[in-house]
């Protein structure tokens, strides 16, 4: 309520609307200050372009409601849920000038380094792992076919293991075996010059009981002769002591007609 004298000195009350007060100075201030009101159930984000627009509007003397209608059609207002964690991105539209004060996160030589160390640690690791669990499982494998348990092939490769040879000697190994005994760990030749001699051949690599005790595999010594690996162990080290390796790997040795013959 502002009152007025009247010409005549009395004092006349009436109501007059407040003067319209007109943008002056800074017009980004001035559409910051006049802008500042609270958007019920969202953000209002003030662009450069919504300043402008209010700055251009006061500048050509529009009415306020003019001015803020224009300001207005230029902002991005992004509503916001209760509850909702508020960050830089809503503050921001998607235009170059606006991403660009978001500083971006590069990782600096030493922490690439160190993710690529870590990286790496994690690698070895799971090697190592991969490595225990196959050790592991051969240990398990080996101690069943030890025994008792397993077959031709899984007894020779344990003998090949035990001796430290080459599995690719397995092949030239199973045809000699296949020759002496037909696989058989408890074949024994009764009908030959050593059964004669009451020492006759036994198990898979046909050993007569001497050859057996000479040339067993230490460890493997407190074993039968009829025992696969063991078996395995003496025929195989008499034949290298007695004809090399290479005999091994041939498949034994053969006659002039390309035929086996016995070790």
């Amino acid at each position: 309520m502002i009152r007025i004298p009247s010409p005549d000195g009395r004092q006349e009350g009436r109501r007059r609307a407040a003067t319209r007060p007109t943008v002056r100075g800074n017009p980004v201030v001035s559409a910051t200050a006049a802008l500042g009101a609270v958007v019920t159930g969202g953000l209002m984000a003030a662009q450069p372009a919504a300043m402008n627009a209010f700055a251009d509007a006061a500048e050509a003397g529009a009415p306020q409601h003019t001015q803020l209608a224009s300001a207005a059609q230029s902002l991005s207002i992004k509503p916001v849920s209760d509850g909702a964690t508020i960050t830089a991105a809503d503050f921001m539209d998607s235009s170059p000038a606006s991403t660009a004060l978001i500083p971006a996160v590069v990782p600096t030589e030493r922490e690439s380094s160190v993710d690529k160390r870590d990286v790496e640690q994690l690698h070895k690791g799971e090697k190592l792992a991969l490595e225990a669990a196959s050790l592991h499982a051969a240990a398990v494998k080996e101690a069943n076919i030890l025994a008792g348990g397993g077959n031709l092939d899984d007894w020779i490769s344990v003998a090949l293991n035990k001796l430290g040879l080459d599995q690719s000697l397995s092949r030239g190994l199973k045809k000699i075996i296949m020759s002496e005994s037909r696989g058989n760990p408890h074949a024994i030749n009764r009908t030959d010059s050593n059964a004669m001699a009451g020492r006759p051949s036994q198990g898979l690599m046909q050993t007569i009981p001497s050859t057996f005790r000479a040339y067993v595999l230490p460890e493997l010594a407190n074993r039968p002769i009829t025992d696969p690996v063991a078996n395995i162990t003496a025929g195989v080290r008499y034949m290298i002591a007695n004809y090399g390796i290479s005999t091994l790997k041939a498949g034994g040795r053969t006659g002039s007609h390309g035929g086996y013959i016995g070790y």
